[in-house]
């Protein structure tokens, strides 16, 4: 599963979030953040944790 780049970088914006406050509200290593900013793909868990530390729906942040 991919995040799509703008769309999570609209969503940390949105909620005043840098990319280590998201690594620490989502409590995943800062690597792993990088890496799926970047276009590398997670486990859907980890999407998840990602878009509950940015209060969004899963479907808001995920490549269509």
């Amino acid at each position: 599963m991919k995040a799509d780049r703008r769309k999570l970088e609209l969503a940390m914006a949105r909620a005043c979030l840098s990319t280590a406050e998201l690594t620490e509200k989502a409590s995943i290593p800062r690597s792993t953040v990088n890496g799926i900013i970047s276009g590398k793909s997670a486990k859907p868990g980890t999407i998840g944790k990602i878009a509950k530390a940015l209060e969004v729906d899963v479907t808001e942040i995920i490549e269509d």
